[in-house]
């Protein structure tokens, strides 16, 4: 049996299907568009009341994630942007074969390695990183979740 899309498990602050209109993103790209969507994603920011550091956290993951789609993913995807609470989301979508290892990026890449960096350090910057199959049909759906919530004496 294969694990539920992110995006209909609606759980213990997972994302659900409808996201909150709160800074809402819903973007596809490709390789041409990859300027756009990162502008997209700087006039956006603002609205989701977000550090100037978490905004560069959110540029580098979704820029990362959007590459992946693009090189690994059939050329192109689909970018959604959401807060709820104190999470953030930010999900990329593709219509690529799909990752094989869910657990890729979970251990620091190999110095010689040309690449493979990606991955890793989305899962750095983020509080969680989802990483399913398209239900239904090809692909991938990875789901950043990003932390808002600040630490006591900040």
């Amino acid at each position: 049996m294969s694990s539920p899309d992110p995006t209909s498990l609606g759980i213990g602050g997972r994302p659900t299907d409808d996201p909150s209109p709160d800074g809402a993103v819903d973007q596809p790209f490709d390789r041409d568009g990859l300027y756009g969507l990162r502008a997209t994603l700087s006039a956006h920011a603002p609205g989701l009341d977000i550090s100037a550091e978490q905004t560069e956290h959110l540029l580098i993951v979704a820029g990362e994630l959007a590459t992946n789609a693009i090189r690994h993913g059939g050329g192109s995807g689909r970018l959604r942007l959401w807060r709820r609470e104190d999470i953030l989301y930010c999900q990329v979508s593709d219509n690529g074969p799909g990752m094989r290892d869910p657990q890729v990026g979970t251990v620091p890449p190999d110095q010689a390695q040309a690449g493979g960096r990606g991955i890793w350090i989305c899962r750095q910057l983020c509080t969680e990183l989802i990483i399913d199959r398209a239900e239904p049909g090809p692909g991938a759906v990875v789901t950043a979740v990003i932390s808002l919530a600040r630490p006591a004496g900040r």
